[in-house]
């Protein structure tokens, strides 16, 4: 089909025009319309190109007449009103020649839908198009990501379904939608809306729909139960509810409420009495009925925690999980100590904190949850198992060895306040300065101010590259393309720690003691810090939680404290008052108090969802047999009858240490012994079978599991030979690997080492390889490289890693993953080399996307991490990067074949910077020579062919109406940047053969030094 449209702007007649031809989207040609058929006619006679007036079609001979259309894209085009008011050009014609497009007036099912649905998103929009506004037709209107504040006439759209107005500017709600009686989804999400007038929602009887989260709300209308025959999906997150809106207990029909991230503190029974409800998240509320730890279960635990409610009266409970961080030696064990004995309570050095210590001790009425974590770096890849949100983190200091500068800042102070952001953003930090009795008063004073000056200086930059990052987003060209990454950094802002004033003690004195458990109890007692403190308990809750204790002081309970699942349902029933008790109800109070940290349930862990640690204790107990300081002096250190036992000789535990020195690696022989010494030394030989397996299925002891669940260990399989015991694959089904007929084993990321192995087996880099980073703020979390290698490795079995680095194969293709862990320049590299062929290009970024979807996922553990993924520009030196696009899943990331730089001007294939395949090139037919001429509309057609290119077409000045030597002209294309715009577009120029004579309109009179003739 062959479309031609004029555009006339008043009377003037300067013959400009915009070519549009190859590959315009038929959404465009009914947007303009639209927007035609509501202007009024024009009398204006004007030739149209081909001689005709209006628009033409050559397949029916429709024809629409011409009108003034001043629209052309404040609204819908804005590089094109951008490249008119820059270049002074008055646009009177578009030609859309060359395009699969519909006819406007002939009927047809794909005609009648783009009438009914418009999509004007992230067109900065601070009005509504009056074309809009006259097509009754309109179903659906999507207005998401503009600068609205009313939608005024919107009423006249009465057969409108869907409206949505996210991201905008609104402070009050637009009345007018009450008229719009057919509405059946409504998104209002992301404005600054405070109140919501009465008299709306009873208008609105369809209504399935309804998003107001991120607004300014603290109530909802009484007529929102008006919709309780309609309404399904409601979201009010992130708003500033306290009470719980009534109106929404009438919504019979809901399905799915999100109500997270307000101040809720209560939610009444009556939600959840119906069976409508499927899902249902209120994280991020102050729960004391239920606590969040009850929410966290589910909607069957809620109504179960309801239930139990209702057979006597709920009861208070006081607890806090008080978690003591800080550098080796800090003195965090003898703080811990000293406040539950009452008194000051130094600990030796040989007897400091191997990896975690739990204790529990009561402060008046309330109870306290001690959390000891050891401060060697070798134990902090296991602190992300246990640090949790809703905790008092106690940043313990050694005064004595602080220095007011950077390095022994970063390494007393930031980098747990670095972690402790990323990892729980929302955390209170109560600082404790130690060690003052060998400080001067004064010198206490001036690191006290230092250490809080350069805190504050810490989380005054976190929030201001937050600031830059959103503001870069909201800036680029195609905003709708960073959603995802837009609404994370925006939660990720809401998200900050609170410090508290620090509180210097000395360890040795009581009264200092006895200051800082003061100081503990005054701001646990704030609700603003602590709104979750008190919680509201069903009774059997807490006589569950008694008989567990009991159960676990007895004596015919091991010190180790495991128990099987039935095995304690059983031993409880044997209580009279929980005679009665339910596996199902069991399992509630096991989740709720696997949460708080009183037990170990991991339920979601294959081989131990039958087992419950009584005693969470020995679960670090279990990690520190292999996650612990000096592991290598343990192995030498093996005693000659462990060896004996297992069938090993001195000369295999030389061979062990120096295979884990040199490649962190153990064979299962090697950990059986290790793991056999360790418990002996600690009395307790009696769980060894159980916990590394029985020797004669080789098994899958509850060691690993724990291990490989928190990547903390790799097992390394073997792929010299097939297994013809494999089991057969079947898609969406689960499968399980058999066990290999060799010795099996395991590797240990922590203790890696840099070797040069990784980068001979690589090659080097090459300037032609496909280049990617994933870039992270403030900075790659410690253990996360480590944690990724496990991740990346499971899924790769051909690999060799360092510690840095990590090469994986796929299909023989390498790509290599390098981490660079610098302040403001922190990034995963990713490389893999460039296909020589076209076909290649799939399967090399498919396998890229794979690993940075791995990276991305991990990351998802750090709430207050920031990720972004960018391709540098590939260009030598050029320190320009290409932000990758919110990742669909869809593949292809973008419809452009070519990238151009902005900062070096230079143009790439897109395939060479972001997943996409390159279009398959056509053979060129042969073409006749060419015959040259110019209209005078500027369309200069080369020879036969379809190409056509429309520009400026005034009359060429006399120089250049023909060359100096007489010649034609031809017509070539360059790349320049036009006045005002930051990338290069491809432009018509006129070209002398044999004559340095070049016309360019839209640059000069004569074409610009480095411009790309084509």
């Amino acid at each position: 089909m062959h479309l031609c449209l004029e555009l006339l702007q008043g009377s003037k007649h300067e013959n400009k025009s915009v070519n549009v031809t190859l590959g315009l989207q038929v959404s465009i040609w009914w947007e303009l319309f639209l927007c035609l058929q509501s202007q009024p006619r024009s009398s204006a006679s004007v030739p149209l190109l081909g001689g005709h007036r209006g628009w033409s079609s050559s397949n029916c001979g429709c024809t629409v007449q011409p009108a003034p259309l001043l629209f052309l894209a404040g609204q819908n085009h804005p590089k094109v009103m951008q490249k008119k008011r820059n270049n002074g050009l008055q646009f009177q014609s578009v030609k859309v020649s060359f395009n699969h497009l519909p006819c406007p007036i002939c009927p047809g099912q794909e005609q009648e839908d783009r009438f009914r649905e418009v999509n004007l998103s992230t067109q900065r929009l601070r009005v509504l198009p009056p074309a809009v506004l006259s097509n009754s037709m309109l179903e659906s209107l999507d207005l998401d990501r503009n600068k609205l504040r009313s939608i005024t006439g919107i009423s006249k759209l009465c057969n409108l379904k869907k409206l949505i107005l996210s991201k905008n500017e609104f402070v009050d709600f637009p009345n007018e939608i009450q008229s719009l009686v057919c509405l059946e989804r409504l998104e209002l999400n992301q404005n600054q809306i405070r109140i919501i007038p009465e008299g709306v929602f009873s208008h609105l009887p369809r209504l399935k729909h309804l998003r107001l989260n991120n607004n300014r709300l603290c109530a909802l209308p009484r007529d929102l139960a008006a919709c309780q025959g309609s309404l399904q999906y409601l979201n009010i997150s992130n708003n500033l509810f306290r009470t719980f809106p009534q109106p929404v207990l009438q919504l019979a029909r809901l399905q799915e409420f999100h109500v997270q991230n307000n101040a809720l503190r209560q939610l009444p029974k009556e939600l959840f009495q119906g069976q409508s409800l499927k899902v249902f998240k209120a994280s991020g509320n102050p729960l004391r009925e239920p606590p969040s730890e009850v929410c966290a279960g589910g909607i069957q635990q809620i109504r179960n925690y309801f239930n139990q409610l209702q057979h006597g009266l709920g009861q208070g409970d006081k607890r806090v999980k008080t978690m003591f961080l800080g550098a080796s030696l800090a003195g965090k064990s003898t703080i811990c100590r000293s406040l539950k004995q009452g008194q000051s309570k130094l600990v030796p050095e040989e007897e400091r904190t191997v990896g975690i210590e739990i204790s529990e001790f009561q402060i008046e009425d309330f109870s306290f949850l001690f959390w000891d974590f050891a401060g060697q770096l070798e134990y902090y890849v296991t602190h992300h198992v246990f640090i949790t949100p809703q905790a008092l983190v106690i940043l313990v200091i050694n005064l004595h060895m602080y220095q007011t500068n950077d390095k022994t800042f970063k390494e007393l102070v930031g980098f747990w306040i670095n972690n402790l952001s990323m990892r729980v953003p929302n955390s209170v930090v109560l600082p404790v300065g130690t060690h003052v009795d060998c400080c001067q008063e004064q010198e206490v004073a001036e690191k006290t101010h230092d250490i809080m000056a350069r805190i504050t200086a810490m989380l005054a930059e976190r929030k201001s590259n937050l600031a830059h990052f959103i503001n870069n987003l909201e800036g680029s060209e195609e905003p709708k393309f960073y959603v995802d990454q837009w609404e994370r950094l925006k939660e990720m802002e809401s998200c900050t720690l609170t410090i508290l004033n620090l509180v210097a003690v000395n360890c040795t004195d009581h009264c200092d003691i006895k200051k800082l458990e003061a100081t503990i109890l005054e701001h646990v007692k704030n609700e603003e810090l602590f709104p979750e403190v008190f919680r509201v308990l069903p009774p059997v809750y807490r006589q569950v939680e008694a008989a567990i204790m009991d159960i676990a002081r007895s004596e015919e309970v091991a010190d180790h404290g495991m128990m099987d699942l039935q095995y304690l349902l059983s031993k409880l029933s044997q209580h009279k008052h929980l005679a009665g008790l339910g596996r199902e109800l069991l399992q509630d109070i096991l989740r709720y108090l696997h949460h708080i940290g009183l037990v170990v349930w991991y339920e979601e862990i294959k081989h131990l969802e039958s087992t419950v640690f009584l005693q969470p204790t020995f679960l670090i107990t279990m990690f520190k047999l292999l996650v612990r300081y000096r592991l290598v002096q343990q192995l030498e250190s093996i005693s000659v009858e462990t060896l004996i036992g297992e069938h090993a000789t001195i000369r295999d535990r030389a061979n062990w240490v120096w295979t884990f020195k040199s490649k962190a690696m153990l064979c299962h022989q090697a950990v059986r012994a290790l793991v056999k010494h360790q418990l002996c030394s600690e009395g307790m030989w009696d769980v060894f079978e159980e916990i590394m397996g029985h020797r004669p299925h080789r098994g899958r002891g509850k060691l690993f599991s724990l291990l490989e669940h928190f990547e903390l260990c790799l097992e390394v399989k073997h792929t010299d030979v097939l297994n013809p015991q494999a089991r057969e694959f079947v898609p969406g089904k689960p499968w399980e690997t058999t066990r290999s007929q060799g010795e099996s084993w395991y590797l240990f990321p922590t203790y890696l080492n840099q070797t040069e192995e990784v980068s001979e087996v690589w090659g080097g880099d090459h300037p032609e390889d496909l280049h990617i980073r994933a870039y992270f703020s403030p900075e790659i979390p410690e253990g996360f490289f480590q944690r990724f290698l496990v991740k990346a490795c499971s899924f790769y079995s051909t690999h060799w890693v360092a510690k840095v680095t990590c090469l994986l194969v796929c299909n023989g293709k390498p790509l290599l993953i390098k981490e660079n862990n610098q302040r403001a320049y922190s990034y995963l590299e990713l490389r893999c080399r460039k296909p020589s062929e076209r076909t290649g290009f799939q399967f090399a970024w498919d396998f890229l996307v794979a690993v940075v979807l791995v990276i991305q996922k991990l990351a998802e553990e750090w709430p207050g991490l920031h990720l972004c993924v960018k391709t540098p520009c590939r260009t030598s030196g050029c320190p320009a990067e290409f932000l990758w696009p919110d990742m669909d899943g869809t593949g292809a990331m973008t419809k452009e074949d070519v990238k151009t730089c902005g900062t070096c001007g230079h143009r790439f294939g897109a395939e060479l910077l972001l997943p996409k395949v390159p279009r398959q090139l056509e053979e060129p037919l042969a073409q006749p020579s060419a015959h040259y001429y110019v209209t005078s509309y500027g369309t200069t057609t080369f020879g036969p062919s379809s190409i056509q290119v429309t520009r400026q077409v005034r009359t060429l000045p006399p120089p250049l109406a023909q060359g100096p030597d007489g010649q034609a002209p031809e017509s070539r294309g360059c790349s320049c940047l036009q006045p005002g715009e930051g990338t290069p577009h491809l432009q018509a120029a006129l070209w002398f053969p044999h004559s340095s004579l070049r016309y360019h309109p839209f640059c000069t009179s004569e074409l610009r030094s480095g411009c790309f003739v084509l």
